[in-house]
């Protein structure tokens, strides 16, 4: 699956570099396309990634052993609990700051998205997909899921993030495809990534990919979510 994840790591670079010309999420009413891409966001959430963390909650609790994290429950929960907060958190610190038009304030959220992707990356190369149609899966829906993404930090920052920001994010998947790839990580340290990224995940998820002041349209919500999901039952 070397060459695959390869070609998918470059996919998702391209996404980045070039979202700007693909859609306007913030348009309204919302694309109909858009409400198909938060369907097919949710569905693997809930599909893929909360069922995934119970796996990681096991390898976790097999390396934490009898220290003094053990008698916590649900190690891996509290993990994605912090990345939500924490990208939450970075979320409404460039809200707040929005108009100020301080250069910090794009870097702090560059770099935490910058962050985000090489999570994506690493996964993607780190992971052990069943098959490489779970693969696939795994890139239609984060590769959706970054158009989205882009956009939400394209509204805040606009031409600087045209200039620099998006080939930090692409370059970041890209790098955190090749430290999967080639740097041994053992399966704590992948689990605590994966964690961390599954809170971000589900924060933009529900913040970009559900905007009821944009109009979505259910109908076509439901047909991604129910589409994205039977394929996640078949394959």
């Amino acid at each position: 699956m070397f060459e695959l994840s390869f070609w998918f790591a470059l996919g998702f670079a391209v996404i980045h570099f070039f979202s700007g010309k693909l859609i306007h999420v913030r348009e309204v009413p919302r694309s109909r396309f858009l409400s198909v891409a938060g369907g097919i966001a949710v569905a693997y959430v809930f599909l893929h990634l909360l069922p995934e963390l119970n796996e990681y909650q096991r390898e976790l609790e097999g390396e934490i052993g009898n220290n003094v994290f053990a008698s916590l429950e649900n190690h891996i929960l509290i993990i994605s609990m912090l990345g939500l907060a924490v990208f939450y958190g970075l979320e409404r610190f460039a809200t707040a700051n929005k108009r100020k038009q301080k250069p910090y304030v794009f870097w702090i959220h560059i770099g935490s998205f910058t962050l985000y992707t090489f999570s994506i990356g690493y996964v993607l190369a780190e992971s052990e997909f069943q098959s490489n149609g779970t693969m696939f899966l795994y890139f239609v829906a984060l590769g959706i899921h970054f158009v989205t993404v882009d956009q939400g930090l394209r509204q805040h920052h606009q031409q600087l993030y045209d200039r620099q920001g998006r080939i930090f994010l692409a370059l970041a998947v890209l790098i955190g495809w090749a430290v999967g790839t080639f740097a041994e990580v053992n399966e704590l340290g992948l689990s605590i990534v994966v964690a961390f990224l599954a809170g971000g995940v589900i924060l933009n998820v529900m913040k970009e990919e559900l905007p009821a002041e944009r109009e979505s349209s259910f109908g076509a919500f439901l047909v991604g979510l129910l589409s994205y999901a039977l394929l996640l039952l078949v394959i």
